[in-house]
């Protein structure tokens, strides 16, 4: 199964030597991946709890995906949008009936779908609401993640996101996440020039911050009440990663502009969308936006596989259940140790909280003793652990899992 004489440390040494030092990987080298599982070059099995970012929800290769992806590809791999083709109409009436939209603009990456988004608010403001040209802004929060490209690290507060690459898209309000009153006055006292709020429902780079229960359905009504688009970046909480379809279900909110990505392919091929209702998609015409890859035949025969396996395998209602008994049974490993302080997430996307400071390197030794021990995970923030498995996981997976966590946590010897 596993690479002859090549060792996890020679394709560390290949990348670190050819490659661009733009990530700080965790030493393991992955060669293989089936469900919940994935095999490094050495042959060692683990879970895998990261699912490539939340990319992963139907698990590694799954029959049905692998199956669409072959198959297309054999058959017609791109046409670019100049000509029709017969999977991206079929792909289209799926995702729009699925979550609700008129229409859906196809692109590849989550963050061109974010871009897009933005360009196709602006352009609603100016062409239906009447906001004067070039003074469209768009309400964001702090602590954002939206992407890499110039015009979203313009609005985020990393600096390691936007030190040293100004000078920045101007455009932006930034208000405190989670603050009803911080959007209520930013809209009240600017309504007529503000395009859109764009929120995560929850915020998962950031450390998997859920808002209070409301803040969502508050802040679309607020949205409404000042005719500014509410826009919902779901590529990380989307596609049954939080126990609904999308995040903002669990508060009946149906966003004007979703954005979707990630598990929108089952983490097989770049795939995301944007979706809206005909009065915000129809102000972009031909020649205004679009992407060579985008809409492409794999691309649709890979979501619409994808999108199946949620709706056939009831992945939403898996996330939601297991996700439940996940906190609970950390819950009770936390009353045995001082070493985690808390636990938080919806569904299956979850972090834990490390009693350290974000500086210290105990969330990294930790995953590091958690990788030895069979489970792969990755801080974010320097004291907070990401716990995403695939949502094909069992219970009884997902208790073997506790226990390895449980083990890890309970021997783990600090520095």
């Amino acid at each position: 199964m596993h690479t002859v004489n090549k060792t996890s440390s020679y394709f560390i040494e290949l990348e670190e030597k050819h490659g661009a030092h733009n990530y700080h990987p965790l030493p393991v080298v992955l060669e293989k991946g089936k469900g919940v599982f994935v095999w490094d070059v050495e042959g060692k099995k683990y879970y895998d709890f990261l699912s490539a970012y939340s990319a992963v929800n139907q698990g590694h290769s799954h029959p049905k995906i692998v199956d669409a992806l072959v198959n297309q590809a054999q058959k017609l791999a791109l046409t670019s949008r100049a000509f029709y083709n017969a999977n991206l109409g079929e792909y289209e009436k799926k995702i729009t009936e699925l979550f609700g939209f008129d229409k859906v603009l196809p692109m590849n990456s989550g963050a061109e779908a974010v871009e897009t988004a933005v360009k196709l608010a602006r352009k609603w403001s100016y062409e239906v609401k009447g906001i004067s040209q070039n003074a469209a802004k768009i309400v964001v929060c702090e602590n954002n993640f939206h992407g890499r490209t110039t015009t979203i690290v313009s609005f985020s507060n990393d600096p390691d996101a936007n030190n040293n690459y100004g000078p920045f898209t101007p455009g932006f309000i930034k208000i405190p996440y989670n603050n009803l009153k911080a959007l209520e006055e930013t809209l009240a006292n600017d309504s007529e020039n503000i395009a859109a709020f764009l929120v995560e429902p929850i915020q998962g780079e950031a450390g998997v911050y859920v808002p209070d229960e409301g803040f969502l359905k508050s802040a679309s009504e607020l949205c409404k009440k000042h005719n500014v688009l509410f826009i919902a970046d779901e590529v990380q909480t989307g596609i049954a990663r939080t126990g609904k379809l999308i995040a903002c279900h669990h508060e009946n909110v149906q966003p004007d502009i979703l954005i979707l990505g990630k598990a929108l392919s089952g983490g097989m091929y770049p795939v995301s969308a944007v979706l809206a209702n005909d009065e915000i998609m129809n102000v972009i015409h031909p020649g205004q936006h679009g992407s060579t890859f985008g809409g492409n035949p794999i691309a649709c025969a890979v979501a619409v596989a994808a999108l199946d396996v949620v709706e056939e395998e009831k992945l939403s209602e898996r996330a939601e259940e297991l996700g439940q008994l996940f906190r609970n049974e950390i819950e009770k490993l936390i009353e045995k140790t001082d070493l985690i302080t808390g636990v938080r997430g919806k569904g299956l996307l979850n972090a834990i909280l490390i009693n350290d400071t974000p500086e210290s390197k105990t969330a990294w030794n930790l995953c590091l003793v958690l990788r030895d021990n069979g489970l792969l995970a990755k801080p974010t923030h320097g004291n907070i652990i990401r716990l995403a498995p695939p949502l094909v996981i069992t219970e009884e997976q997902i208790l073997d899992c506790v226990a390895i966590i449980e083990k890890t946590v309970l021997e783990f010897k600090r520095n």
